[in-house]
């Protein structure tokens, strides 16, 4: 099979879409005297937040550091828990270690990969203050069943939507449905910045206790009183700003681009016997999904997965397994979690294979990326069909 003339000879998992736009707001915010909380992230703030119809939004070093925040904001820590699930990219649930409560890890949805309303309020206990659940490469969760979840039990819901920017559920955007939502701009977001990230909420005494911790002010310096709530160095810089800004800007242009490559995998994928598109929920408008996302067939075992991604690997084709689920990284189970205890979250991470998605992929590329991954996949699992 030839291979696609490509400039660095590497099909990647995901590339900026950067232009003229990003390059002058850069170059302004280069040219200016503060290159730390200045005019550019006030305005990436509030283009983001109005973007969303929220009320707030709060620039953060990274979605891990704004759920941190969040949680800390809210008052959770030692002694509480906090129901989410083990599977997914950025992998926020970090956040309530570090926030020092416990996580309580609950199933998934089989189809869509999000947190399962009815599993995770098996999980409830009287030491339950919140539920953290994702927007999973994209595919909104069940925010309905979800809030009437949170509010049977009067419990905080955090909307991890790190992965979903342009998803929507029942005419809302992602992002519009927790009591407080986080997004990062790290790669392979659509929106990316190379870093950083936002929190976004409705309430205006918890987005002023959030811009309070995420930063010492100058201010500070020779306060007596911060000692108190202890704030830390996890806000964005000027530059980001400057490279979020234009990329909000942008953001229809570059989820269009996506798409027109979604549809060109799908036509793609057709070659593949028994194929099944991509799941979407009722009550789900439109999916963005962050990478392209493959589940190999039940006969594949997580290394014959990985085997897939070494023999794409030699063919210049960027793939990752999709994710290590938490409850199975070392962390974790030292705290009594082991393989078992989620066999939905566990039956997808073995088989997951997340493909390049972004907008400079061409139609040439799309074709031998799944060319390749038909012929690896027969002949890494004896004929096995996929999904």
């Amino acid at each position: 099979m030839s291979e696609p003339n490509l400039p660095d000879d590497w099909l990647r998992l995901s590339e900026p879409d950067l232009g003229e736009l990003e390059a002058g707001l850069v170059q302004a915010a280069l040219g200016s005297s503060r290159l730390s909380a200045g005019p550019l992230v006030e305005r990436f703030e509030a283009a983001f937040a109005q973007g969303l119809g929220r009320g707030h939004a709060v620039a953060v070093a990274s979605g891990t550091l704004g759920t941190w925040l969040a949680l800390r904001a809210l008052g959770i820590g030692p002694g509480d828990e906090v129901i989410a699930p083990a599977h997914g990219w950025h992998q926020v649930a970090h956040a309530v270690t570090l926030a020092g409560a416990r996580v309580v890890f609950s199933d998934i949805n089989y189809w869509s990969g999000c947190l399962d309303p009815a599993r995770a309020e098996a999980q409830v206990t009287p030491r339950t203050r919140a539920v953290l659940a994702g927007n999973v490469n994209g595919h909104p969760a069940a925010w309905q069943e979800l809030r009437a979840l949170a509010t049977r039990h009067g419990l905080h819901l955090l909307e991890d939507s790190t992965e979903a920017i342009g998803s929507r559920y029942r005419g809302r955007p992602a992002g519009s449905f927790g009591d407080v939502a986080v997004f990062d701009f790290s790669q392979p977001s659509a929106l990316c910045c190379g870093e950083g990230g936002m929190v976004v909420t409705d309430d205006a005494a918890l987005a002023s206790e959030l811009r309070y911790l995420r930063a010492r002010s100058i201010g500070d310096r020779r306060s007596v009183s911060v000692g108190a709530r202890v704030p830390v160095q996890a806000s964005i810089s000027e530059l980001t700003a400057a490279l979020g800004l234009a990329q909000l800007s942008r953001i229809e242009e570059i989820l269009e681009r996506r798409k027109t490559v979604e549809q060109l995998y799908l036509e793609q994928m057709r070659s593949f016997e028994g194929i099944k598109p991509p799941y979407l929920a009722p009550d789900v408008d439109e999916v963005h999904w962050m990478v392209y996302l493959v589940h190999l067939g039940k006969r594949f075992t997580a290394s014959a997965c990985a085997e897939v991604t070494l023999d794409l690997a030699t063919e210049f084709i960027e793939s990752v397994m999709y994710c290590q689920p938490l409850h199975q990284q070392h962390h974790y189970r030292q705290q009594g979690w082991r393989r078992g205890q989620l066999p939905l979250t566990e039956r997808i991470a073995d088989r997951a294979l997340a493909l390049p998605l972004h907008g400079a992929l061409a139609p040439d590329h799309v074709r031998f990326i799944v060319e390749t991954l038909k012929d690896s996949s027969v002949n890494v699992g004896a004929g096995a069909a996929i999904y």
